[in-house]
């Protein structure tokens, strides 16, 4: 049995809060609302994220980092790319001990373009980290928390974390593959949310298997592009961080981005969408910096231009879908 801290509980953190439990280690939730806290340590629901979904009696959870922090030297990072830094920094203020973080964000940050594995080891002092890895693949947590089968993969540059995260997480029912490239299952992870936005707008609108047929299959194009330029081996992206991700991401009802993408193809504003959503949409944010990345790195990404011009600009997506049609003839 090994003691682990998961800081973050949205639903993603609660489902493999629940896997870690169901392997029998000692599993402690942190995160900073009271109600959702006392839920999950008293009548082992997490009622906000995973309504009616009963979870392992083990189930307990904190609203004091500092306690949080000094159970375990192993930390599965389940927040929001946009609060990676400021939880990190408040880490980094309150450990004396070397920790083991594997995250589970799948999103990057705009204007610096860094990844979450890229953060961490920026905010936390070298003394104080064991290694980084990220755990990513096709993971709807409502399926994980009723512990339906799932696969996906962990990835570090140290064999030891991919080996530990492996074991830590692997069960009859949730399949964990090891993966070297730690830059390539984070941009997959990452990119494949902008992807699922621009279906989710697509089918909103109307559009049929077709268009988002071609939508994922040229997306999948985009995000190798601007994977390999960044270092990451073009084979991760028909594993379960490329391929296995868009797909379950593109295509499911209990994705968020392609829930948020539906609601704009039906004529919903972004800012109202994210409002009915309830969580965040790491998408719309990632589409930003998917934008920015590509003038920087000189990589070609027209749905992503689309669809920001769609979410930033307020671009008719009907133009924008005559403009990705009517681009200059080439190769595949």
């Amino acid at each position: 049995m090994t003691a682990i801290t998961v800081l973050g509980t949205g639903s993603w953190g609660t489902a493999l809060a629940n896997v870690l439990l169901d392997n029998h280690h000692d599993v402690l939730m942190w995160g900073r609302d009271e109600k959702t806290a006392a839920a999950l340590t008293e009548e082992k629901m997490n009622p906000r994220y995973l309504p009616h979904i009963p979870l392992n009696e083990g189930m307990k959870a904190t609203t004091n980092l500092t306690d949080a922090l000094a159970h375990a030297a192993v930390i599965v990072l389940a927040v929001p790319t946009k609060a990676m830094r400021d939880i990190c920094q408040q880490v980094n203020a309150l450990v004396h001990d070397r920790k083991t973080i594997i995250h589970v964000s799948k999103g990057l940050e705009p204007k610096t373009f860094k990844r979450v594995s890229e953060i961490i080891e920026e905010e936390i002092d070298a003394d104080k980290l064991q290694g980084v890895g990220v755990l990513s693949g096709p993971s709807h947590a409502e399926e994980v928390a009723t512990r339906q089968p799932t696969t996906v993969a962990i990835a570090s540059k140290d064999e030891r974390i991919r080996q530990l995260g492996q074991d830590l997480f692997m069960c009859d029912y949730f399949r964990v593959y090891t993966n070297e490239d730690l830059v390539g299952v984070e941009i997959g992870g990452a990119l494949k949310n902008i992807i699922a936005l621009a279906a989710g707008l697509s089918d909103g609108i109307g559009y049929g298997d077709n268009a988002k047929a071609a939508l994922m299959t040229r997306g999948l194009a985009e995000i190798t592009r601007l994977g390999v330029k960044m270092g990451a081996d073009p084979m991760t992206y028909l594993g379960m961080a490329g391929l296995g991700d868009l797909i379950v991401t593109c295509t499911s009802v209990h994705s968020r981005n392609w829930r948020c993408g539906e609601m704009l193809g039906k004529g919903i504003s972004l800012d109202a969408a994210l409002d009915q959503m309830g969580m965040v949409v790491e998408g719309v944010r990632t589409t930003q910096a998917a934008y920015e990345m590509a003038a920087a790195y000189e990589v070609d990404m027209p749905i992503t231009a689309a669809l920001y011009d769609v979410l930033f600009n307020e671009g008719p997506v009907e133009e924008n879908v005559r403009a990705l049609m009517n681009r200059q003839k080439t190769n595949e």
